[in-house]
């Protein structure tokens, strides 16, 4: 079995000021030390690991075997998986996390469905402000536009999303996210743990 990787998905699921807890084996990505500094998170490397108890992957083997004989490769959440709602009036946008935006230009994401929930696709809410900024996905993403204009570049061919559109982003598309003046979206990846894709 391999070393544990904490990412920095899994810092941000720990939520602002909270608390990591990392085996003494797990590899911290750089992207992770720096999330967790920005949102003000410990990482408590040393953790006692708990094994899981033979009930625990007793219902783990059962629901891998369920899902391989439906055919669906693990697309569907586990039996007894939760709906989760998400709403935008709730959710405070957080300042992105990633290099890539120039001075000035104002970035804000939050991810509100992600692998911790047990979904084989993430989906968040993010926000710009004028100015555009390179990204390389390497993940599938739709981006549902809520406000404003969001203006695709680079292999995206200078689309333009309005309130109401939908855009489809390829796996491996070398893109620009703009705006003239303001946008606000929403962000479906697939697979959800993309920064590990």
């Amino acid at each position: 079995m391999g070393r544990p990787v904490i990412t920095a998905t899994d810092v941000l699921n720990a939520g602002r000021g909270g608390t990591l807890q990392a085996p003494s084996d797990a590899i911290i990505t750089p992207l992770a030390r720096d999330t967790a500094r920005d949102k003000d998170v410990t990482i408590v490397v040393g953790a006692p690991v708990q094994s899981p108890s033979a009930g625990d992957i007793s219902q783990q083997v059962r629901t891998i075997v369920e899902r391989l004989l439906a055919g669906s490769g693990g697309d569907t959440p586990a039996p007894g998986a939760a709906v989760k709602h998400a709403s935008i009036r709730d959710v405070e946008l957080d300042p992105f996390p990633y290099p890539g935006p120039p001075p000035g230009m104002d970035v804000r994401t939050r991810d509100v469905v992600t692998d911790a929930d047990g979904s084989p696709m993430a989906a968040g809410y993010m926000s710009i402000t004028k100015g555009q900024f390179p990204w390389t996905l390497n993940y599938d993403e739709v981006q549902i536009v809520l406000e404003g204009e969001l203006h695709l570049g680079g292999d995206a061919r200078g689309k333009v999303g309005r309130a109401g559109d939908v855009l489809y982003v390829p796996k491996g598309s070398s893109i620009t996210f703009g705006t003239p003046t303001f946008a606000k979206f929403v962000y479906v990846t697939f697979p959800a743990n993309w920064e590990d894709a």
